[in-house]
């Protein structure tokens, strides 16, 4: 199922109480319709949130070091005691050294040997990076050209081809695109050229409706 992934950021409407509320909006959106929501919140939001809707939630970073002496990080653990079900890794406005995104992954991918659930994307700004972390094999690979990020120029009309050659890259790894993603025809042309799900922010956090502008969405689905 090609899937929406909404990104809150540190946005003000989508921080704290109004998280939660939007969250709710995405449940019922994705209730409503049948197509598949994931909200993407802060780290310090997660609880709150998990508390109050059944869909997955995801949170937008953490970090590699695991539990102990390890003032003010954000470890695995305790993103999944709080209700996390995946994690973005590398936004380009969260950027990480290789060595980190690999350490991250592994400690994924050894909690997935005892049974535990838990997904990640690897967002990647340019194809060549995209050609040196699909190596890590995460979930999800993310392709977002940093530059179009919160505009009205979407991705899937500035550079069609590299989505196509990014879904190439992909391979069986789902490919997530993003950037200036806010119409029905971006997901289409999205979807169209191999992406099985899109990254979305501004377009739907910052709306006057964000559940009308969700379902305008979703539909094209």
């Amino acid at each position: 199922m090609f899937k929406i992934f909404i990104n809150f950021k540190t946005y003000p409407q989508g921080t704290g109480e109004k998280a939660v509320e939007l969250a709710k909006i995405c449940e019922e959106v994705s209730r409503e319709s049948g197509g598949e929501i994931i909200p993407v919140v802060q780290t310090v939001d997660l609880y709150r949130v998990k508390q109050v809707v059944k869909i997955p939630i995801w949170t937008q970073h953490l970090d590699q070091f695991g539990q102990g002496q390890f003032t003010g990080w954000q470890n695995l653990e305790a993103a999944i005691e709080a209700g996390a079900g995946g994690t973005l890794l590398n936004h380009s406005e969260h950027p990480l050294p290789p060595g980190t995104i690999k350490q991250t992954i592994s400690g994924i991918r050894n909690l997935k040997l005892k049974n535990r659930n838990f997904e990640a994307m690897i967002c990647c700004k340019t194809l060549g990076q995209m050609e040196r972390l699909v190596k890590l094999q995460p979930d999800y690979m993310a392709y977002e050209i940093a530059e179009l990020i919160g505009t009205k120029d979407s991705i899937t009309e500035k550079a069609p081809k590299a989505i196509k050659h990014a879904a190439e890259i992909c391979g069986k790894i789902p490919l997530i695109v993003g950037a200036g993603i806010h119409s029905k025809k971006d997901l289409e042309m999205a979807e169209k050229r191999g992406a099985k799900g899109v990254l979305i922010s501004s377009a739907v956090v910052l709306a006057e409706k964000p559940k009308e502008k969700l379902l305008e969405l979703i539909i094209s689905n």
